[in-house]
């Protein structure tokens, strides 16, 4: 079950899926299911667990399915929170192993990986913990130097763990970590500004999306070193708000705008900037050469998370979620251009999403009250399948693929297994 050389990426165990979005560069991607062979004839059913706060899920070796969570009601009462992780029952979610309550302190989804030495670390508020993937007991931990949450982490190909706090109006930090003892590899670096969105890699090159700027890092042996010949100004004079996740594709990357929000049970009508939120595009070779496009044209346009890309279709899938609009758009390299494919109004997508390549299916969520898992086309927008998962809250975080013909989905109240039938 080891997965095709080109999901494989150095810094992590050799699973299909052993870190959120499948890998730093966030592409999303899966190799297809064999029930996708045949999408006309598929059913979709959700087996779901009541569980509070999931984040995500990864997986180890065949078979091994780890949860990660956190509390949020001790934030509201002005408490430190904890993470927890689990490793559950790949049909029935049921926990088999946990572990203790990991320190975190600010509360903010954190993240989870598996390491390329075989185990797991997670990064949840001000702290990074280091667990035995068997029994998830806890090997080492370290406390971040910023008394701010630490939104997740990269892995690079050095084996690195590079961090960020999670920043609105302080300048973020860049810490870079040895995985052995979890010891700081060189000193912290400030950033310059403020950073709200995760931090996405490739190789042994860090992008930092900025409140206003997106620049990169190349890790030298030493340092984090600025790559000062690549900077882009994306929210410039416009009155929107910082950016999201950043895709990196081959000759691109890939990022939406109008982050801010006030998400409660769901994003819908939670925009904060009165401008359409946009999808935004800047070549890995030049900086200054970038383009946005707004994704609805709706005022109030709003996301939390990245879109999607697909290399080989040329195809862009981005959304509005605060408005319910997601759009495919083609992207023609030689025009420099992004051309709208399709458009589909009042469709509730604001999670991550899973990208299945061969088939050119993608999994989003809908939310309708209650939420919904639909398997569109990416080159038309058609749904191809939907399961009603019966969650109260819309789903604003990571799915990943499982182990039978299956695939997992988190959301702020339950985690759900969809089963391809």
């Amino acid at each position: 079950m080891a997965p095709p050389p080109r999901y494989t990426v150095k810094g992590y165990w050799p699973s299909r899926w052993p870190c959120e979005d499948g890998g730093p560069r966030r592409l999303q991607s899966v190799p297809d299911p064999q029930a996708l062979a045949e999408p006309a004839s598929l059913r979709l059913a959700a087996t779901s667990r009541r569980r509070l706060m999931t984040t995500m899920t990864v997986l180890g070796d065949p078979g091994e399915i780890f949860l990660l969570t956190h509390q949020a009601l001790r934030s509201r009462i002005g408490l430190p929170t904890t993470a927890q992780v689990e490793r559950i029952d790949p049909l029935t979610l049921r926990p088999l192993a946990r572990s203790p309550r990991l320190d975190g302190g600010p509360i903010w989804p954190g993240g989870m990986a598996v390491h390329r030495n075989g185990d797991l670390y997670i990064v949840y508020g001000r702290y990074i913990h280091r667990l035995d993937r068997a029994d998830l007991a806890v090997r080492a931990a370290a406390r971040l130097p910023v008394d701010q949450p630490y939104n997740s982490f990269v892995i690079l190909d050095s084996g690195l763990i590079v961090t960020k706090n999670l920043s609105v109006r302080s300048t973020a930090q860049l810490c870079v970590i040895d995985p052995d003892d979890l010891t700081m590899a060189c000193p912290p670096l400030d950033f310059g500004e403020p950073s709200v969105a995760r931090l996405s890699a490739v190789g042994n090159t860090v992008y930092v999306v900025g409140v206003r700027t997106i620049t990169r890092y190349h890790w030298d042996g030493t340092a984090l070193r600025r790559d000062d010949s690549w900077a882009c100004p994306y929210i410039g004079n416009s009155q929107r708000s910082h950016g999201w996740d950043a895709v990196i594709g081959d000759r691109h990357l890939w990022l939406m705008d109008n982050g801010q929000h006030r998400y409660r049970t769901s994003m819908v009508g939670r925009g904060v900037a009165q401008a359409p939120n946009r999808l935004i595009r800047i070549a890995l070779a030049d900086a200054e050469d970038w383009q946005g496009i707004d994704v609805s044209g709706i005022p109030g346009g709003s996301i939390t998370n990245p879109p999607l890309w697909d290399e080989a279709r040329q195809i862009v899938i981005a959304y509005d979620s605060a408005n319910r609009v997601i759009c495919g758009f083609r992207f023609e390299e030689e025009k420099r251009a992004l051309v709208p494919l399709w458009r589909r109004d009042g469709l509730g997508s604001a999670s991550h999403m899973l990208h299945f390549p061969e088939s050119g299916l993608i999994c989003t969520n809908d939310y309708q009250r209650r939420e919904a898992i639909i398997l569109l086309d990416i080159a038309s927008g058609a749904t191809v399948a939907r399961v009603e998962t019966g969650g109260f809250m819309q789903g604003v975080v990571f799915p990943s693929p499982g182990w039978n013909e299956d695939f997992y989905w988190c959301s702020m109240d339950q985690v759900t297994r969809i089963a391809l039938t």
